[in-house]
């Protein structure tokens, strides 16, 4: 994908990497769509695909 990058954290949360990396805490959303999460606590070491930064792009609840 064009614009992603990809990072291995070891445990945390989406909220803690979408504030850092998106500037949205919120978009913690994205971050788990595109890396096929529903949880946002992360176990463990994890390698995630980050979605390009978008200021405009939504987030916080998944639509179901």
């Amino acid at each position: 994908m064009s614009g992603t990058t990809t990072i291995t954290v070891a445990g945390g949360n989406l909220y803690e990497i979408a504030a850092r990396h998106l500037g949205d805490a919120t978009q913690w959303i994205r971050i788990a769509q595109l890396n096929g999460l529903s949880d946002p606590v992360l176990v463990g070491l994890v390698t995630l695909v980050l979605p390009p930064v978008d200021p405009n792009a939504g987030g916080g609840v998944p639509r179901v």
